[in-house]
């Protein structure tokens, strides 16, 4: 069932001041189904950051129309969460009111916000550190209490922007796998944008490259290597495999290559 429809957008940022307007979009078409893991991958400025605030309602098409379950995305909504780069998480609270911080805003009594919120700092194993200050906390640990207060809402789609670009590279493979363990208990639809191609293609269910200002979906692959993982449990036997070797190049050949056509595989 498709969840988040995507028809015919475009986003042109007007000009400001003698500079041009700027064509960051141009006619994304895109079906996100219900338990999807959708990557978007691309060079800088190739619009990644652009579709996701539209998804996330930041920001409005200036053609076409984005549809969730059918209804018309026209602003922010608790049916989408938004974990960001840097978490963003707010320094005077503690984790468990960090991560209750948007059933507050909702305006649950403090014993349901808080019973919520202890089962998503459970499902991060962040129970022992619930009356910590966030600033006490590793750069891995806050983008886990960032992950726990974006699913609080019970969302119906998980918007993450590079939300791993700032962890070292041994915290942020355990991330990753943190992250599908967490998809795969929830089957929340998730959209990730990413420069890592090898993040990209471990971690999607489906990848899309996106072409070069303006940005437009180049290609589509369907992956298997996320499945794989959960399967086997074993994620550097996936990324030492020939055919994720394999996909990785040519990935990374689209993106150094300005491709002008389409495709699906």
């Amino acid at each position: 069932m498709t969840v988040l429809s995507i028809q015919n957008v475009s986003c042109v940022y007007p000009a400001a001041g003698k500079a041009e307007s700027v064509h960051a979009l141009k006619n994304i078409t895109l079906d996100i189904d219900s338990g999807e893991f959708v990557v978007a991958l691309g060079a800088s400025g190739c619009g990644k950051s652009t579709l996701l605030n539209m998804i996330a309602g930041f920001i409005a098409p200036t053609e076409g129309e984005i549809t969730l379950k059918g209804q018309a995305v026209t602003g922010p909504g608790a049916d989408r969460s938004v974990v960001f780069q840097k978490h963003a998480l707010l320094p005077w609270l503690n984790v468990l009111d960090n991560v209750a911080f948007g059933l507050k805003i909702q305006k649950k009594g403090r014993a349901e916000r808080e019973r919520i919120a202890r089962q998503f700092i459970q499902l991060l194993g962040l129970e022992k550190f619930e009356k910590s200050a966030v600033y006490m906390l590793s750069g891995g640990m806050q983008q886990r209490v960032g992950i726990a207060r974006a699913l609080t809402c019970d969302p119906e789609i998980l918007l993450m922007d590079e939300p791993l670009g700032a962890l070292d590279a041994l915290t942020r493979e355990r991330a990753q796998e943190l992250i599908l363990k967490i998809w795969n208990d929830t089957r929340k639809v998730i959209f990730l944008i990413t420069h890592s191609v090898e993040e990209a293609l471990f971690m999607g269910t489906k990848l899309i490259v996106m072409s070069p200002r303006p940005g437009r979906v180049s290609h589509v692959f369907d992956l298997p290597f996320s499945k794989r993982y959960l399967e086997t449990g074993d994620a550097r036997a996936v990324k030492a495999s020939a055919d994720f070797i394999a996909l990785r190049e040519r990935v990374l050949e689209l993106i150094l290559v300005d491709d002008e056509g389409t495709g699906h595989e």
